[in-house]
């Protein structure tokens, strides 16, 4: 591939979606065309310990290609979208001094704006202020945290993953320090100059056939072992990479609040929900070429347009 193009010529192809779209197969079949790397931005397939959960490529998937950010750290480190952005940053760098293609894919909006924009400005915030809303967090729950966003910040409350209670502190913390809302502040993007240039993939399906897939893949969670997954990090249950959906439910299922059916159906509408957040944040961010997954003819025309071969 590096023949087709100058070697001044460097492109990031970008794949985003809501989860279960089918951006991972999408990028794998990409990747093997175009001779290409594969770099994740997904908050979850990041971490080392979630693997059912999270629905990573499976073994064999990431022996066809080379994965970066699959399995980058574990639970107990801290990680945030900045770290992410610092490394995935100085990682293309050095994968750009010899390919000329490199593959971005994944479902997590605000890791995405990180790398192509840059995070936004955001006013500091007192400990103080953190540290009174983790109080808060630690005695009421989840949900106390979910309804202060929905109050405060409505239009925020809409594409947060509420499940995240990171970013619900975050998000109320910013408010509480500067009275404005987060998503005021999320207005206001850094631009950034990128060394190579991105091209932007979005895959979307009928909301119904999205549906139907997230509720298969849920079961074929749970039949590839999910319950035992969360079972064994049941006693980290309070470390915020796991206070995400398919890990929250079962949680719930084993401290005896649902039954486990309760919770499978839980899994599935929370993971709807967050795939309905998604496609609102992506159709907000970005000049994404929408196509069908399957529809790789196309996609790979698309691309060999804009990549003048």
């Amino acid at each position: 591939m590096s023949n087709l193009i100058s070697s001044s010529n460097k492109f990031l192809i970008v794949i985003s979606g809501p989860t279960g779209v089918g951006k991972s197969d999408l990028a794998i079949r990409l990747a093997q065309e175009l001779n290409a790397e594969i770099f994740s931005a997904d908050s979850r397939q990041i971490y080392k310990e979630m693997t059912i959960g999270t629905a990573k490529p499976t073994f064999e998937e990431l022996s066809l290609v080379p994965h970066h950010f699959i399995n980058h750290v574990s639970i107990f480190d801290t990680y945030s979208a900045g770290h992410y952005e610092w490394d995935a940053k100085k990682l293309l760098h050095r994968y750009f001094q010899s390919n000329a293609i490199g593959i971005l894919v994944g479902g997590t909006g605000l890791y995405i704006k990180a790398l192509l924009n840059g995070l936004d400005n955001f006013p500091k915030v007192d400990q103080k202020v953190i540290d009174h809303l983790e109080i808060h967090y630690k005695e009421s729950g989840l949900e106390w945290l979910q309804n202060q966003v929905r109050i405060l910040d409505p239009d925020y409350y809409h594409k947060v993953d509420l499940f995240n209670s990171r970013r619900l502190i975050r998000a109320l913390s910013v408010v509480l320090e500067s009275n404005s809302t987060y998503t005021s502040f999320l207005e206001h993007e850094n631009k950034v100059t990128l060394p190579y240039h991105i091209i932007e993939i979005g895959l979307d399906v009928p909301r119904e056939l999205l549906y139907e897939r997230i509720n298969k893949r849920v079961d074929s969670m749970i039949s590839n072992g999910l319950v035992e997954e969360a079972s064994l990090l049941y006693q980290f249950k309070n470390y915020r990479p796991l206070e995400t959906v398919g890990y929250q439910e079962l949680f719930q299922y084993f401290d005896h609040e649902i039954s486990k059916y309760e919770a499978i159906e839980l899994i599935k509408q929370n993971s709807r929900r967050y795939a309905k957040r998604q496609i609102t944040w992506f159709k907000k961010h970005g000049n994404w070429k929408y196509f069908k997954p399957d529809d790789f003819e196309n996609i790979f025309h698309f691309i060999t347009q804009k990549t003048a071969f």
